[in-house]
């Protein structure tokens, strides 16, 4: 039996302010941006989608199955910004519908750097996800599906059960996405990401259904079924904010959200299953190598989305040299981590390069580097040179 597999990621960082060179107060991040961007996103977004998953589930009466990773600094925003946001995560996490996705509690680049750093996050994250959700993870997901097989086995190390990582064509070779697959070396489960699929939702929605026109779920459910009706498990996994950020709800974005799973489970042969379930009902086909770093990141899935450049390189090696004096360094340091700082940097041109522009909140790559490495200077971090 074809089982779906959905993944949903909610991470929102805290952004810097445009910290001078001579600026003394300690103010490192924007917090009326940083506030009025999760009101916005809980508006538009996680309250109306959470709304329409919701009624879903209900309609589906248990078998419409999906998972979260949220981040920490995502949380902990909503504690202070949009509590109703996360009430409404939580009112999700009540169904038993939904599983929790372990990752580094800041979006970091820490399983890159530093793997005291890295377990530590992931260590934070779990007892957050208890806290919140009254749940502890057993899969894992890292920042933004980077993954190799060292990740893996370092994950797995962590005592995760699987890891989720991007379906790149150059590794899977003559392999499908569709299957689930082992860490190499490890028990650990691997599953992968349908990137056909996914964009079809994530970036084609207003032009891959019949003749060019949006997406209905009806023809989605019948593309899958057509693409992978003899596998195992297709993965959907998506950026949340796709519902009624991305797309606004009047492009029919939050319709399609709630009506698909009717659509697909109008076909017995299929079911929806959450990542730990997916590992319980499918065996391994076997081992399924990633040499390199892989991400889900712009056209070349690595990680030229954060360290493509001379300027992300200099800021990542300037604070991950950095060692906290305080508890209170210690907290900014980490939050400096987070990788869509690094994002902003990109230097990149066409399709790519407009995707990083539009999440920054700087005018140019050059303006987020002299930001963070004035708050870097700030903090007491040397400058490489």
């Amino acid at each position: 039996m074809p089982s779906v597999c959905a993944y949903f990621q909610v991470h929102q960082p805290y952004r810097l302010r445009r910290f001078s060179f001579f600026d003394k107060s300690g103010d490192y991040f924007d917090a009326n941006l940083n506030r009025q961007v999760m009101e916005q996103v809980s508006t538009r977004c996680y309250i109306p989608a959470n709304k329409a998953l919701l009624k879903a589930i209900k309609a589906a009466r248990g078998k419409y199955r999906v998972a979260f990773s949220i981040s920490g600094t995502a949380i902990e925003q909503m504690r202070e910004y949009a509590p109703w946001a996360l009430q409404s995560f939580q009112e999700l996490a009540r169904t038993g519908c939904v599983e929790f996705l372990g990752e580094t509690y800041y979006h970091s680049l820490a399983s890159l750097y530093d793997p005291t750093e890295f377990r530590e996050q992931v260590e934070l994250h779990q007892d957050l996800m208890h806290t919140e959700f009254r749940c502890r993870p057993r899969v894992f997901r890292n920042t933004e599906l980077i993954y190799s097989d060292s990740i893996g086995a370092a994950i797995s190390d962590l005592g995760f059960k699987a890891v989720l990582a991007e379906g790149v064509d150059e590794i899977l070779g003559w392999r499908t996405p569709n299957n689930v697959y082992r860490v190499v070396g490890r028990d650990a489960a691997l599953l992968t990401k349908n990137y056909l699929l996914s964009d079809d939702i994530a970036f084609r929605f207003a032009t891959s259904g019949e003749n060019g026109g949006s997406l209905t779920p009806q023809i989605f459910a019948a593309r899958m079924r057509e693409r992978a009706q003899s596998e195992q498990v297709v993965g959907i996994f998506l950026d949340y904010e796709t519902f009624g950020e991305h797309h606004r709800e009047q492009s029919g974005i939050l319709h399609f959200l709630e009506e698909l799973p009717g659509c697909v489970l109008s076909d017995s042969s299929w079911r929806f299953l959450t990542p730990s379930e997916a590992i319980q009902h499918h065996k391994p086909v076997g081992e399924l190598s990633y040499p390199r770093d892989t991400s889900w990141a712009d056209s070349e899935r690595d990680l030229s989305a954060w360290r493509g450049n001379e300027i992300q390189h200099k800021a990542l090696n300037t604070i991950y040299r950095y060692t906290p004096r305080t508890e209170e360094e210690r907290q900014i340091w980490r939050r400096m981590q987070t990788s869509d700082h690094f994002y902003y940097m990109a230097t990149k041109a066409a399709g790519d390069g407009a995707v990083h522009s539009y999440f920054s909140p700087f005018e140019s790559p050059y303006e987020a580097f002299i930001a963070y490495a004035n708050v870097a200077r700030a903090l007491g971090a040397s400058l490489p040179a």
